[in-house]
């Protein structure tokens, strides 16, 4: 169990630490133009390939030869899909398939 003091100093670290990853590109290139190509290419990549391996770590228990046989995650899937498709609004996708995939295995499966 941890004292307050070590708590504090734990979340202290921690917020530190990330403003230091979200400042940092800042000191290092104050003007956006200047950065680096390869830069450019990792802000364009890097998001969708953590989305692509936070799917892949979500549907990694999936049993597809026991029932429900993966059907909430895919209804929620499609669903998220959907919605991103024609609303282009990623909280309401996120959100949307959350609630769809809990409702789905609370009350359905």
């Amino acid at each position: 169990m941890l004292t307050t003091i070590q708590a504090l100093i734990i979340i202290a670290i921690l917020a530190a630490g990330t403003a230091i990853t979200r400042f940092l590109p800042f000191v290092f290139f104050p003007n956006a133009l200047s950065a680096p190509r390869y830069v450019h290419y990792l802000g364009k990549m890097l998001p969708t390939a953590a989305i692509s391996m936070l799917v892949v770590y979500c549907l990694r228990y999936i049993e597809l030869t026991a029932a429900p046989h993966g059907l909430p995650e895919i209804i929620a899937i499609i669903a998220v899909a959907a919605l991103h498709i024609w609303r282009k609004n990623t909280l309401l996708s996120i959100a949307a398939g959350t609630a769809i995939y809990m409702l789905l295995v609370q009350f359905v499966f």
